[in-house]
């Protein structure tokens, strides 16, 4: 991905505009857990590396606020088995 920034709507999800598309991570607030319901990039840039940094991303946002994270999207399961430095943050829901 080049030098893009991945932004973060409180509550909400991460996004970052990248060659006029845009990528997305959305997620739910739940009694201190982020839920991460959605990972999506289109076709066009696919292949990048951008929805591992939107996860990672999130689970840092979650790490520094002091949230556990259920990653209810499968990309995001898949990708914390790939990235066991984030394993104490995942919460059963």
């Amino acid at each position: 991905m080049n030098a893009a920034t991945i932004e973060h709507a409180p509550g909400q999800g991460f996004h970052v505009d990248v060659d006029g598309h845009r990528s997305v991570l959305e997620y739910m607030l739940s009694g201190g857990r982020m839920v991460i319901t959605h990972t999506g990039v289109p076709a066009a840039l696919r292949g990048r590396g951008i929805a591992g940094q939107l996860v990672r991303a999130a689970f840092e946002h979650a790490r520094a606020e002091g949230l556990s994270v259920v990653p209810r999207c499968s990309y995001a399961a898949e990708w914390i088995q790939r990235h066991p430095e984030y394993a104490d943050l995942v919460a059963e829901g």
